[in-house]
């Protein structure tokens, strides 16, 4: 699996039963503490391997820092917080490359593995599925409300925690069920990414808007104005096959289009299955809901928020 596909990482298989994965993804600071800069980021770029079914077993840092302006203890800080993350997922860090620039980047370049067997399309999603969400959305607009002084960094210290946290329990208690698919939410927002299911999988969902988790303070800041730079581009990008059928706020509706960072991941399962492992996640201690169904499968994908 290359980039001739949407899915979130490049798979290669190296024996019959096992294949590699192989994803980068590198961020800006989403606040302005560096050691928590560090762990969303690696949280984030790990993701991409446990959205695939597969484990990380190492990363390479890949930095871009002005040390000149910023000093040499915040970079440490922000590989500190990269490499807590790393040693927390069960990696090691092999290296990396760092240039100077004049906006602070970091991120990892990740390598996992996974068996054959259990790899995750986000493009093989099953009529009469459900899907289950395994974080809560609206980091986009929360990061642009604390950049905008509307809250402080300290208010949103239980949500950080959760943002920064790995997926690696949400897949671990996912795999004992009967996984069809899954991938994990980011940059396009939950509706686009649910879209990106559809129309890889050629079905059509509908999204239970009203259902979704969301972290504490999101749907409030959109309320009060705060909004983020993608979020007008998420929804132009689902524009042509997506519908809104409910009766929503206009925060809860923008919340759709939020894009996130270290995002949950988003599976699809048989619907008998659905609720009791979204009970097992929230008993681990995971933020779970069925946010979605699979009601068909069509020749162009659809999406209808309900």
């Amino acid at each position: 699996m290359g980039f001739e596909s949407a899915d979130d990482a490049a798979v290669y298989r190296i024996v019959d039963d096992t294949a590699f994965i192989s994803s980068a993804d590198f961020i800006t600071p989403p606040v302005d503490d560096p050691y928590i800069f560090g762990q969303i980021a690696a949280a984030n770029a790990l993701s991409d391997i446990y959205a695939m079914g597969g484990e990380p077993l190492c990363a390479l840092n890949l930095v871009m820092f002005p040390v000149d302006l910023l000093g040499v203890d915040s970079l440490r800080a922000v590989l500190a917080g990269g490499n807590d993350k790393i040693n927390e997922a069960g990696a090691v860090i092999a290296g990396g490359h760092s240039v100077d620039d004049r906006e602070p980047k970091y991120g990892l370049s990740v390598t996992g593995r996974v068996a054959t067997s259990d790899i995750l399309r986000n493009s093989s999603a099953q009529s009469g599925d459900a899907l289950v969400l395994t974080k809560p959305i609206g980091t986009g607009v929360l990061f642009n409300a604390c950049r905008a002084k509307k809250i402080a960094l300290q208010a949103l210290s239980s949500t950080l925690d959760q943002i920064a946290s790995l997926n690696a329990t949400a897949l671990r208690i996912a795999k004992n069920y009967e996984l069809h698919g899954g991938t994990d939410i980011t940059g396009f927002g939950l509706a686009g990414h649910v879209l990106e299911v559809a129309r890889g999988s050629n079905v059509s969902i509908e999204l239970f808007a009203g259902d979704v988790p969301v972290y504490p303070d999101a749907e409030r800041m959109y309320a009060a104005g705060v909004s983020t730079g993608s979020n007008n581009a998420n929804r132009a990008l689902c524009r042509d096959a997506m519908t809104i059928a409910g009766n929503l706020s206009k925060a809860r509706e923008e919340l759709l289009f939020d894009p996130q960072t270290s995002g949950g991941l988003l599976l699809s399962l048989p619907k008998k299955e659905a609720g009791t492992l979204t009970k097992a996640l929230n008993d681990g201690g995971v933020t779970a809901a069925i946010v979605g169904a699979v009601t068909g499968q069509v020749s162009d994908a659809t999406v209808k928020i309900v």
